[in-house]
């Protein structure tokens, strides 16, 4: 077939494409119901199924977290600083008094007050400003300590140490040669007791009001106790009538150590070797045992005679005035007083009159 005739067929079909289009818009037409998705879009929705990657931080977050680690090294640096001074000042304060350490510090803090005068160089000048910058803060800090630790030691000594250097006013100048003899009160001179249906009470020990009345002549008494003054001064003043006692002393007087209020006979502006100290506890609550004269705890005991079989040692002592009571009260150490007071008496009258009984002799 001829070219010619070819083409006039192709012509023809077109024609009657253009005339029924019907025929080709079904597909068109369902288009809205049913789209098309071509692989390439379905390819894209699989492969896009994976989560996105995290976008990049914005700049001023990741400046920020740049920036802290300084503030944090710094921080720490202050940390460390400050738990090293508290260690120091810890291990200073165990170890040292506040005048070894003011003694110790000198230097340092001297080290800090550099002077500058016009002839020192231009850097000789700035060297001596750096120092002393650089020791103004070490110097600050230690003073700073010495201040904080003299005030609290000032406030604790006030609780722990007698109230004053010199419990008791000076004696008359006629009676120098007086000894003192101190007291003590509970479980000495009375024993106060509590039970649950009557409260407190407050119990005389047998003697006491002979015992006070017959060494008032011959001793300038004190009474000292650990007791608040509150409970020592009304007690006092029903056991003493008679004005026997001339001075009391209570807790304030007292000097607190491990845990325990003690009698400091150190501090009643007396001679210590006119000084004896009587109490029912006398070793456990004195700082001066060698002053010590212990007797018996009472505890309400009807038949108790410690008191007044302590009369002689005492009188004897107050009328001989030996130079020091310390070596005398020595030689009855671990002894009872008042019966090895008797014994040696005895045994002294028993030499005696063996010796006047020689003498008769002699003389014969």
């Amino acid at each position: 077939m001829s070219i010619v005739t070819r083409s006039k067929r192709i012509f023809s079909i077109v024609q009657k494409s253009n005339k029924n289009p019907r025929l080709y818009s079904s597909v068109s037409a369902n288009g809205p119901n049913e789209p098309i998705i071509s692989s390439s879009i379905l390819g894209n929705q699989i492969t896009s199924s994976t989560p996105p990657p995290p976008p990049p931080p914005p700049e001023g977050a990741a400046a920020g977290k740049a920036g802290g680690q300084p503030w944090s090294f710094l921080k720490y640096t202050l940390i460390a600083a400050l738990t090293g001074g508290v260690a120091t000042a810890g291990y200073a304060t165990y170890a040292y008094t506040l005048e070894e350490v003011d003694e110790k510090t000198k230097a340092l803090r001297a080290s800090a007050k550099v002077s500058v005068t016009d002839d020192m160089s231009s850097f000789d000048k700035f060297q001596a400003m750096l120092k002393s910058a650089t020791m103004t803060v070490p110097a600050k800090l230690v003073e700073l300590y010495l201040d904080l630790r003299a005030t609290t030691e000032e406030h604790v000594r006030g609780f722990t140490e007698p109230s004053s250097e010199m419990l008791l006013p000076d004696l008359h100048p006629q009676e120098q040669h007086v000894f003192t003899l101190v007291l003590d009160l509970n479980e000495t001179l009375l024993y106060s007791d509590w039970k649950r249906d009557r409260g407190w009470r407050t119990f005389k020990r047998p003697g006491v009001e002979a015992f006070l009345e017959h060494l008032a002549q011959f001793y300038e008494i004190v009474v000292y106790s650990d007791q608040q003054a509150m409970y020592v001064d009304p007690i006092v003043d029903r056991l003493d009538e008679k004005h026997c006692i001339r001075y009391r002393l209570s807790r304030a007087a007292t000097r607190y150590q491990d845990g325990k209020h003690y009698r400091d006979l150190s501090k009643l502006n007396r001679d210590p070797r006119r000084v004896l100290y009587v109490s029912g506890n006398a070793l456990e609550s004195c700082l001066q045992p060698e002053n010590c004269v212990p007797v018996k705890p009472w505890k309400c005991e009807a038949d108790d005679t410690a008191l007044l079989d302590l009369i002689p040692f005492l009188e004897y002592v107050a009328r001989h005035r030996p130079a020091d009571i310390r070596p005398v009260l020595a030689s009855y150490q671990g002894r009872d007083i008042a019966k090895e007071f008797i014994e040696r008496s005895k045994e002294h009258q028993k030499k005696m009159q063996e010796q006047k009984q020689q003498g008769r002799l002699w003389r014969r």
